[in-house]
């Protein structure tokens, strides 16, 4: 059953345009193609990569994060409850208000007490300051090397300058050791971000990571085993433009670097928006869905490509719509709003908040109750009649 399973996924009506087969494909000693067996390599370098990733962070990163000032918030622990933690663990991190009322019943405390507790327990469970800025500085690290790497490899290339050029002599296009190399680089890398997703830091778009991480993999892994690394290759390249500065916009914002933040993010923003709604769809959408026609029928293969590419547009499309967000924000009232996407912090001063807001409201009876009294007592019905309440509620001499 297996092998007839794998003769049908590698039939080349799936892979290959019409009127080519696999028998066109064959490599000889000066001539080679990619080879689906090529995409195993990524695993093992996606574990080495993970493994360089903790050395770095351990040896560089978090000690660079503690010369540059990144401090991590003093967070008071929750007190150890086996009642509550079991129903933090398997049902609920964030319970409702009758759930809180049981639970107070339960564990014979008080409403407040275990409302505080899972506040705490939530905050425990947040990723520290340092860790942020470790992974930061991972990402920045890579997505500049990626970066100028897709750039020293494709400069010379004439696909990076004539788009048409991608489908000069496709699908028979012979690889060349730089594209393998770069084109492994990219796979292993977000096969590392896969691995390293439950311990990452998770954000609001977490969802939206998932299904961009496996959305980008398939892309990089069909794109080599169906020949269209050229067309792959400045997907990538585009897309590690932005990122080169989205990483550094996060290390400064970690730093409390205001203003090195704020313009960071501006240049981060004129980037993205013009590299994923701009370039992209003319370089990469445009170029598949219409150039590729000109040279040979659609297939699956066609199909399929252009609607990994879409899916990754759509993403452009919703992140864009944050970042727009921001800049909005940012224009308005000067200051970059928080990134969207991360988790706020609680704190006790949202209870101290409600606390205050039940005393000004304590306080307005109380108000009231004083102006009444002092009705009577001008009427002589009071031997203190000679002070007054203010509204401050401090009595004063008249």
């Amino acid at each position: 059953m297996a092998r007839s399973l794998n003769e049908w996924l590698w039939q080349h009506e799936f892979w290959l345009p019409p009127g080519i087969t696999w028998e066109d494909m064959q490599e000889s000693e000066d001539v080679h193609y990619p080879q689906p067996r090529d995409l195993l390599l990524s695993i093992p370098f996606a574990l080495i990569l993970i493994v360089i990733r903790c050395a770095f962070e351990r040896a560089i990163a978090l000690p660079l994060s503690s010369k540059l000032g990144v401090r991590d918030k003093q967070r008071p622990k929750a007190q150890p409850n086996p009642m509550l933690e079991t129903f933090y663990s398997t049902r609920c991190k964030n319970p409702e208000e009758g759930e809180l009322i049981s639970l107070a019943k339960q564990c014979d405390l008080p409403v407040r007490k275990v409302e505080r507790w899972f506040r705490h327990r939530r905050n425990t469970d947040r990723p520290s300051l340092s860790k942020k800025f470790c992974e930061a500085c991972w990402r920045f690290t890579f997505y500049i090397i990626s970066f100028f790497m897709g750039l020293a490899v494709l400069h010379d290339k004439p696909w990076f300058w004539d788009h048409r050029e991608c489908w000069t002599g496709y699908p028979q296009q012979p690889l060349q050791p730089s594209l393998f190399w770069y084109y492994l680089l990219e796979l292993s890398f977000y096969w590392s971000l896969v691995f390293t997703l439950p311990f990452d830091v998770k954000r609001k778009d977490f969802k939206e990571q998932i299904v961009h991480h496996a959305a980008t993999i398939f892309l990089i892994s069909f794109s080599y085993c169906a020949n269209y690394i050229r067309i792959g290759s400045l997907v990538m390249v585009i897309h590690d433009a932005s990122d080169c500065f989205l990483e550094p916009t996060k290390i400064f914002n970690y730093m409390k670097w205001k203003k090195t933040c704020d313009s960071l993010f501006m240049i981060f923003s004129a980037v993205f928006l013009i590299s994923r709604l701009v370039i992209f769809p003319y370089t990469v959408l445009y170029n598949t869905y219409y150039y590729s026609m000109e040279i040979f029928q659609p297939f699956f293969g066609y199909y399929f490509m252009n609607a990994l590419l879409i899916t990754l547009q759509l993403l452009h499309v919703f992140w864009s719509c944050l970042i727009i967000h921001m800049v909005y924000k940012f224009i308005l009232q000067g200051t970059m709003e928080k990134d969207m996407r991360s988790d706020t912090e609680e704190s006790d001063k949202d209870e101290e908040k409600e606390k205050i807001k039940e005393k000004e409201k304590n306080g307005i009876t109380y108000f009231s109750n004083v102006t009444s009294n002092n009705y009577i007592q001008r009427n002589g019905s009071d031997p203190l009649s000679n002070r007054t309440h203010l509204t401050n509620g401090h009595l004063k001499e008249r």
